[in-house]
């Protein structure tokens, strides 16, 4: 047996409270073990050998490319548990416990301090999932770039809606009347949940370079106006989430502004991480890099200097800002910017700042990386879900890597959380820090509904990124952020009709495909069959991207393209509801 792939650890993804009832267990082995099975009992209801009677065989879940995961549930009854493993290999048997691997023998599994503990397991300390989250699909917007709702708030400089392409610096007056204007047409998609780039105060057209987190850009309107918005989005049924940096802030900013002027005189002093005084830079032929910085900024980007998050001054200032927007204007969620750049320390004050307000507020973190460490129910409740759609693209796209890889990937980012934590995660095949899928897709309609079908049929909470419904394209920022085309005779309306169905297809089956078992397999070649089930429903999809094949499907088909008279093309996708 390969004993060093065998892996547990208590308290985390491999061992959490899923409810008040049920504790999941699992344990990762290597590709040889054949079977497992959990021994548990009570922590005070110790009896030597009595654990190898409560013996429960273990399910494997997930595949690997070099690990296999098992999982199992348990009820225990008086939220206290020990418990090990008897891993079976058809060369030898195991048990695998706090002290690690012995011969499954008696004298090992009847020794009580040998079992891994769970203490006593309060459900304080659980992960929380907000349900409205799974019931979202979000439509990102970039609110420079959606709708000019209102010229008479147009920065100076403005240019005609769409006349050139957009740059880091140039401005065409999207506002958020732009995005009440357009609210119809948004339910109308389908979409149930708004998530914005930043509103806040600052002079950039990106927003992230904040000058005032309390005001509203005066050039997307006013307090009252964002009041509306959120009130009208409400009364759609549409949860509404805004985006704000809380890692650094704009060299704007008055507290900026103070330390320039008064230097280490300056009260706000050390709300920054400043090495030496006056702060200093050496600027390049690139605006957004400096170099011999004397102060920590976004990236070498000197006109974003970082917040100190660990002076309770700052965290105070930063908390009221938090609280705030949920006070005052009743948003549903915070989407977090530079997330993973943050101590832990001040997101755990976030944390319990927000569902103060809203035990049902949603924080997402925007972390590209193996989140882990902010998803154990006391900081985020998901991230931006980039590691796991990536795998999609490098597949569906140009097989970058081979749809066992894939599988293989996406069986393993699910095992990194608890099963509460993957519906919570966003879903994105682009965004505004990204290229656009179809400029990625090199125009492949068809590939692009067969990849958005499969990101839909996933766990996590999809989002939309403005226009790309419509069939907009565009490379790396800025060409990602381009203006929205509102005319219609310009709109890929046959891939609009496609993404509505979409939408409502996983409307439907919400619930299923959030929290429903997932499996997913390569049958031959490259064609993928996913299995989407719970208790009353299975959904059944395929996908082609190889030479077509033939099917013989058993059940309602609820959406295709490219299936014909039993064979499934290139690019193709059937689901089937049994």
């Amino acid at each position: 047996m390969n004993r060093a792939a065998l892996y547990h650890r208590p308290e985390s993804e491999y061992a959490y409270l899923y409810d008040s009832n049920t504790v999941h267990l699992r344990l990762r082995t290597g590709k040889d073990v054949k079977a497992v099975e959990v021994l548990w009992g009570d922590t005070y209801q110790v009896d030597g050998p009595r654990f190898a009677k409560e013996a429960v065989a273990m399910k494997k879940v997930a595949e690997g490319e070099d690990h296999d995961f098992w999982q199992v549930s348990v009820h225990p009854p008086y939220h206290r548990l020990k418990y090990g493993f008897r891993v079976i290999a058809e060369d030898e048997e195991v048990f695998y416990g706090d002290r690690g691997c012995y011969a499954f023998e008696e004298q090992y599994y009847s020794i009580p301090n040998f079992y891994f503990t769970l203490p006593y397991m309060h459900e304080i300390d659980a992960f929380h999932a907000p349900e409205w989250v799974k019931e979202t699909v979000w439509y990102q917007i970039f609110p420079e770039r959606f709708a000019n709702g209102d010229v008479t708030n147009d920065p100076v400089g403005t240019l005609e809606w769409g006349s050139t392409d957009p740059t880091p610096h140039n401005f065409f007056g999207g506002d958020l009347q732009g995005v009440i204007d357009h609210l119809d047409y948004l339910q109308e998609l389908g979409i149930n949940g708004l998530y914005f780039c930043p509103i806040f105060k600052a002079t950039s057209n990106h927003k992230y370079d904040t000058e005032d987190y309390f005001k509203v850009d005066p050039c997307f309107g006013e307090g009252a106006l964002f009041k509306e918005l959120v009130e009208q989005a409400h009364c759609r049924n549409m949860k509404v989430m805004i985006d704000a940096v809380f890692n650094h802030i704009g060299d704007h900013s008055p507290q900026w502004q103070d330390v320039l002027e008064k230097g280490e005189a300056s009260q706000y002093s050390d709300w920054f991480h400043i090495h030496k005084f006056p702060v200093t830079y050496t600027e390049t032929d690139n605006f957004e890099i400096a170099k011999d910085l004397t102060f920590d900024t976004f990236a070498f980007t000197p006109h974003m200097p970082k917040w100190n998050t660990a002076n309770p001054k700052v965290i105070d200032y930063l908390l009221d800002i938090a609280t705030y927007w949920i006070d005052e204007y009743d948003i549903d969620a915070w989407r977090l910017d530079v997330a993973n750049e943050v101590d832990h320390h001040f997101w755990k004050k976030f944390h319990e700042a927000c569902i103060s307000r809203k035990p049902d507020f949603y924080m997402l973190g925007e972390i590209w990386h193996t989140s882990q460490p902010w998803l154990s129910g006391d900081e985020f409740t998901g991230v931006m879900n980039y590691s796991y759609c990536e795998a999609m693209i490098q597949y569906f796209n140009k097989k970058e890597i081979s749809a066992q890889k894939m599988v293989s990937v996406l069986n393993e980012q699910l095992m990194l959380y608890r099963k509460q934590v993957n519906p919570m995660n966003l879903n994105v095949l682009d965004s505004h820090d990204t290229a656009r899928i179809r400029w990625v897709l090199d125009g492949d309609v068809e590939l692009e509904k067969q990849l958005f079908t499969f990101m839909m049929l996933q766990p996590g909470t999809p989002c939309i990124y403005y226009g790309t419904e419509i069939g907009m394209s565009g490379g790396p920022d800025p060409k990602n952020r381009a203006c929205m085309i509102w005319d219609e005779t310009k709109w890929d309306q046959d891939f609009l009709i496609f993404m509505k169905d979409l939408i409502q297809m996983r409307h439907t089956y919400q619930l299923l495909l959030a929290d429903g078992e997932w499996q997913l397999s390569t049958i031959r070649d490259d064609l993928l069959k996913l299995c989407r089930k719970d208790h009353q429903t299975v959904l059944v999809a395929y996908f082609n991207r190889g030479n077509t094949q033939q099917l013989e499907l058993t059940g309602e088909i609820i959406s295709a393209n490219g299936y014909i008279n039993g064979k499934l093309e290139n690019k193709g996708f059937v689901i089937v509801k049994q």
